[in-house]
């Protein structure tokens, strides 16, 4: 048996019949990775939601719904609070503008009364000088009779 053992160790370190059984070696992981995946393919073919991979991919597939459905939720409240902050920012400038619009038309209306007050002076004064005009023209006509 010992001669065997020396036999096969020879046949092994001899480079070309080395060279073989590893090329031989590498093709059966080869096909055993193809027998693998071919046996995967036919479970994946017979995939009713009864069988264990079924049942599984049922959960897989429920969890995920639930996380989507939390993210989603989770956008929205996000979306909400931010709507909510540009809202509240739009109100606090729409009051600071009412209160400044407001300020504005009260000192127009001062203005207005300002101007008013000069305007009907002036009228005073224009009947006045009217008047005066009259008189002085009066005091002409009797003048030079």
């Amino acid at each position: 048996m010992q001669q065997r053992v020396k036999q096969a160790r020879k046949l092994l370190l001899d480079p070309a019949i080395h060279e073989e059984f590893t090329r031989l070696k590498n093709l059966v992981e080869e096909k055993d990775k193809k027998v693998k995946e071919l046996h995967d393919n036919i479970a994946a073919v017979n995939f009713t939601p009864q069988s264990k991979m079924g049942k599984m991919l049922m959960a897989k597939c429920r969890t995920l719904q639930e996380e989507n459905e939390e993210i989603r939720n989770q956008a929205n409240e996000g979306k909400m609070h931010e709507l909510t902050m540009k809202l509240a920012l739009q109100r606090s400038q729409n009051a600071e503008l009412k209160g400044q619009f407001e300020g504005l038309c009260k000192q127009i209306e001062g203005l207005t009364n300002d101007v008013e007050r000069p305007n009907e002076m002036v009228l005073i004064l224009q009947e006045k000088l009217e008047e005066k005009d009259e008189e002085i023209s009066k005091l002409k006509a009797c003048a030079s009779r």
